[in-house]
């Protein structure tokens, strides 16, 4: 696992260990250049993305906002509700994404080896206030 992904906010209360075990319990996808990844005003697909490999952009009313790169976190509130996408997001390049979906983050819950229901509520519940 490359060090950055340590560093992530999202991560920033779990140990190494379980952050291996999430990533390496996710699913890996690859997009083609220009593929859409999430379309703007569409339903939320329930799933967050970790960007392992090349850069996607960010448009709104097909307007580029701003790009993200490597390790960059994307739409990982779509596991918390089910609201319109706000923006498209596609790929720049061929790339690798890393998935967590709603039933992977359940299934975490539900095999908690690691103890981190409690860190994984108390994440959810700050996101929420924010």
């Amino acid at each position: 696992m490359p060090e950055s992904i340590y560093g992530l906010k999202i991560f920033h209360w779990f140990n190494r260990e379980i952050v291996d075990s999430i990533i390496n319990n996710c699913e890996q996808r690859e997009y083609s250049n220009w593929e859409l990844i999430i379309v703007e005003w569409e339903n939320s697909n329930w799933e967050w993305y970790i960007l392992k490999r090349w850069k996607v952009a960010i448009s709104i009313w097909w307007k580029k906002i701003a790009e993200l790169n490597p390790w960059d976190i994307f739409w990982e509130i779509a596991l918390l509700n089910e609201e319109e996408r706000t923006a498209t997001v596609s790929a720049i390049t061929d790339l690798e994404v890393i998935v967590l979906n709603l039933s992977d983050l359940i299934n975490i819950i539900n095999n908690d080896e690691n103890n981190i229901n409690k860190i994984i509520i108390e994440r959810i519940e700050e996101n929420l206030k924010l």
